[in-house]
């Protein structure tokens, strides 16, 4: 009786075994990692976030219309794990400093501006926890520029805006931008 206990304990272990590794390396997820990349004035600047698709949801809106993201609430920027950020240089990130390294980036939507949070906490497993505010640097606001066409996946990208570089996010109708310069 014990033996045939101990080997259904050790199937479902198992199982549950086979299924996390499936889900983790092999299944396609749902929100597909993505990496932007940007080089100038001899700074290199790398983000690491998953894209989520729009699939018909409203996506920035109020909590009582159902938005997926709703004004007011902290956002890691993306699905799955938390955005990160890395710059090689000192920038002034929305004209605040801050020092070459890796940062977490969060965002409080709004309908005028997003609320861009810049966080030092850094290896969470996978960054699915909510972030810890205490660990924020500081924030910026980006004001958000309406967009004619929809965007069906959330997508971080570089331009350029006179001497600054734009880091700019758009999913949906929304846009909203940071600058970056180098110190």
């Amino acid at each position: 009786m014990i033996k045939k206990i101990f080997i259904g304990i050790g199937v479902v272990v198992l199982l549950f075994v086979l299924f996390v590794v499936y889900t983790i390396f092999i299944a396609e997820p749902a929100s597909p990692l993505a990496t932007a990349k940007h080089s100038a004035q001899g700074l290199e600047i790398s983000v690491d976030y998953s894209q989520p698709y729009k699939k018909g949801r409203l996506i920035f809106g109020e909590e009582s219309e159902g938005a997926l993201q709703p004004y007011g609430q902290y956002w890691r920027l993306g699905a799955n794990a938390a955005t990160e950020v890395t710059f090689s240089k000192n920038v002034l990130f929305g004209g605040k400093p801050l020092k070459a390294g890796s940062y977490r980036l969060y965002a409080i939507p709004g309908a005028q501006s997003f609320e861009i949070k810049v966080n030092s906490e850094l290896d969470v497993f996978f960054a699915v926890a909510q972030a810890d505010p205490e660990l924020d640097l500081f924030s910026v606001k980006a004001p958000v520029v309406p967009q004619d066409k929809v965007t069906e996946m959330f997508t971080i990208s570089f331009s350029n805006s006179g001497s600054d570089i734009m880091m700019d996010f758009v999913w949906d109708k929304t846009k909203f931008s940071v600058p970056i310069k180098v110190q």
